[in-house]
């Protein structure tokens, strides 16, 4: 059997010539895509296995022409440009396989094998190649899993369960699934079930019929139905309700759902995404968990490494953020080789979240446009300080300095923004402060009663939390 190998770089065509021979392929090795053309049109091969970047153009923008030609010749693809945008773009070519560099060249062998036996490439419906701009960003080995990973289910309605700490970026795997899938003209519903009470939560999912229970004063669609045509994306799915759980399970097995308090049963059109930061084995092992229900979920699993375990990332990750805080009205900064170095030396306890956060505050509170170490530390010691009863106004300024580099709300709306965000907790200090007496807490804020009563519904504060018990 034949491969031709497409691959300017001299050491690594010698290294894939020698291990596709031991398997016992002829190798004709070219190093541009005018020679892979001429090859092409010479004699017949197994097996294309070619590099994006070369001399003479890119390797996967002129796929569409080896494919006119010999549609039925498979295709490897390398590349050293380690983005998903690379991945998504090489899946849509119907490559065979996609192979970040450095690839581990046993299992490249291995693949080769597997494509000249099938004969013929994926046909992937040949959709528009997408464009740079996507979410995710890395280059560690870790990521290129995660990329590949997500490359494999764009084509399908799979389930996917992510797994991985807070703030690894499970969401943003969920949008790419959605956005680069067949899926993405649909909607994108994302539901965090930890952060919906649990006497709500079958009807937030699944809806209700009016008088189905108190307050139900009209027809309710649920996210199931919300999400037709595109994907419901199930967050913290570890911390559901057992109740719900079983709901959920129901709806999996006969693909439709009963919307609380009605009879028909409605055909779901949605694909499911589910992520959450536990361990779900011990969870089931404990009973808080569904064990059917977990094997229904995990069908294709997808984890998220925690920073830690791709600190190669950091860097180009912390300059990603300090462009798209430039890009949302935050002063433009530059991060110096050494301030990189410093970030890649921390622990990032919160993950991508945490560097996110805290490359925002640099945007903002960075004196000079160049950010060096010096710049850095001062934010650092902040993050890392105890908290202390004795530094007075301080600590709201600074707080308030924190708020804005997190939240970033539009402009416009600031004093609005800041004013909902600052009364929950006011309200709720000065509840606790008065025993959940809403009388006197009306008086120590200076407000008519039936103005906080009203807030107090708003802000979903019950005062009775607050009642002092002897």
């Amino acid at each position: 059997m034949s491969v031709l190998l497409v691959e300017d770089d001299l050491s690594i065509a010698i290294v894939i010539t020698a291990a596709l021979e031991a398997e016992g392929f002829s190798v004709v090795h070219c190093q541009s895509i005018a020679e892979r053309d001429r090859r092409l049109g010479e004699g017949a091969y197994q097996a294309l296995v070619t590099d994006v970047m070369l001399p003479d153009g890119d390797g996967i923008e002129t796929i569409d022409r080896v494919r006119a030609r010999h549609p039925a010749l498979p295709i490897v693809i390398l590349s050293a440009q380690n983005t998903l945008d690379t991945a998504v773009r090489a899946t849509d070519t119907g490559a065979f396989e996609y192979f970040p560099k450095p690839f581990d060249i046993d299992e490249l062998a291995r693949t080769v094998r597997q494509a000249a036996g099938a004969g013929q490439g994926v046909d992937l419906g040949g959709e528009e190649p997408l464009g740079d701009g996507l979410p995710l960003v890395g280059r560690s080995t870790a990521m290129q899993t995660v990329f590949r990973m997500i490359t494999r289910v764009l084509r399908n309605d799979l389930t996917v369960l992510i797994l991985g700490e807070s703030g690894t970026g499970k969401e943003l795997v969920a949008e790419a699934v959605h956005d680069l899938g067949h899926r993405r003209t649909g909607p994108f519903i994302a539901v965090n079930t930890a952060a919906i009470p649990a006497d709500l939560i079958e009807s937030e999912l699944f809806g209700h019929e009016k008088g189905a229970f108190t307050g139900a004063v009209a027809r309710h669609l649920g996210k199931f139905e919300q999400a037709a045509g595109g994907t419901l994306f199930l967050d913290e799915i570890g911390d559901m309700p057992m109740q719900a759980q079983t709901r959920l399970l129901r709806a999996l097995q006969s693909g439709t759902v009963r919307r609380v308090g009605g009879r028909d049963e409605i055909r779901l059109d949605v694909r499911i995404i589910a992520a959450t930061n536990k361990d779900l084995e011990p969870e089931i092992a404990a009973g808080r968990f569904r064990e059917d229900l977990y094997y229904r979920l995990n069908v294709v699993p997808i984890h998220m490494p925690p920073l830690r375990d791709r600190r190669d990332d950091i860097e180009v990750l912390a300059r990603h953020f300090l462009q798209h805080a430039a890009n949302e009205g935050l002063p433009r900064r530059q991060l110096t080789a050494e301030a990189a170095d410093l970030l890649s030396r921390q622990p990032w306890r919160g993950n991508v979240r945490e560097l996110k956060n805290f490359i925002y505050r640099l945007a903002l509170l960075a004196r000079e446009d160049a950010i060096d170490p010096d710049s850095i530390l001062p934010l650092l010691a902040v993050e890392t300080a105890p908290a202390s009863s004795e530094e007075g106004s301080g600590d709201l300024s600074q707080a308030v300095m924190r708020w804005l580099a997190e939240e970033r709300p539009a402009s416009g709306t600031i004093y609005q923004a800041a004013a909902a965000a600052f009364e929950r907790p006011l309200f709720a200090e000065v509840l606790r402060e008065t025993g959940g007496n809403q009388l006197r807490a009306a008086q120590a804020l200076g407000i008519n009663r039936n103005t906080l009563r009203k807030r107090l519904s708003e802000l979903a504060l019950d005062p009775e939390e607050f009642t002092r018990r002897s």
